[in-house]
């Protein structure tokens, strides 16, 4: 069974799902209703199209794998042990999106109880790019390979913030990480999606990005574009996430702090970002 879903012809299947996804969005956004959205916290935002994405995505990955799991954005299906699990996130970047703004994205990662994460597709409607991975096959846009910038010198580097929703308890960490960077590197700048802010580190547009408090759905895709462009997605520790052994249960419920970086960059901006919590 591995050995069947382990190639890319797999991969490119969890593409066309990304893809079709994706193009629901962008119809649905020339028609959007923003009274259809809802706050689930404080300025966390879910719609309608959040939802159906999440159906569609469900129903079609079910197909491609029938014997896996889910841990989902939107609880639309369920973990119960499964030796394989499909990791989603149905709309990243929800808020540009009610907003009419970009870059937002649709995050589809499959992990494996012992290999960890095997495969990762993030697909960004409004530019009609697809970046996806294979475990030890590389990172790739569309048909291009992709890898990370040389980018190492921490006044050079192009750096992307995230804010957290609960400004309570992220707001003086992320203005310290902002005082830090803004004015004292090549740029800084947000960019609303977190698997899009790992994506551009993977396709080099990017040299590093760092957030705190983000969930398994954000990340799991855009990690494994990362490792095989040639990066790392590391916690404030400098733990490597896709090193750690695989528990989709506690996956499912755990913060996750990102920082992300090309090879030459991770040591020095994580000893930057170290510096300002």
């Amino acid at each position: 069974m591995k050995t069947e879903i382990l190639t890319p012809e797999f991969v490119r299947k969890i593409c066309a799902v990304a893809r079709e996804t994706g193009r629901f969005q962008r119809r649905e956004r020339l028609v959007f209703d923003p009274a259809r959205v809802e706050e689930k916290n404080l300025h966390d935002y879910v719609s309608y199209v959040d939802r159906e994405s999440e159906r569609r995505l469900v129903a079609a990955l079910s197909r491609l794998l029938p014997s896996a799991g889910f841990i989902t954005e939107e609880a639309t299906a369920a973990y119960s042990g499964e030796a394989w699990c499909w990791i989603i996130d149905p709309l990243d970047g929800t808020t540009n999106y009610v907003h009419g703004a970009s870059p937002y994205a649709v995050s589809v990662a499959l992990a494996h109880l012992t290999d960890g994460i095997v495969a990762g597709v993030v697909y960004e409607p409004c530019r009609d790019e697809c970046f996806w991975a294979l475990k030890g096959g590389g990172a790739y846009l569309d048909d291009r390979r992709i890898g990370v910038s040389p980018v190492a010198a921490l006044e050079a580097a192009y750096i992307h913030v995230g804010l957290p929703y609960d400004a309570v308890r992220h707001g003086a960490a992320v203005s310290a990480l902002l005082h830090r960077f803004y004015g004292k590197v090549g740029g800084v700048r947000i960019c609303g999606s977190a698997a899009m802010d790992i994506c551009d580190v993977a396709a080099g547009r990017v040299d590093a990005y760092v957030e705190p408090a983000l969930h398994i759905w954000d990340i799991a895709a855009g990690m494994l574009v990362l490792r095989e462009a040639g990066g790392s997605t590391v916690d404030f520790s400098g733990v490597d996430w896709l090193d750690a052994a695989p528990d989709p249960q506690a996956w499912a419920s755990s913060p996750f702090d990102v920082v992300a970086a090309n090879a030459s960059l991770q040591k020095v901006f994580l000893q930057a970002v170290r510096e300002c919590l």
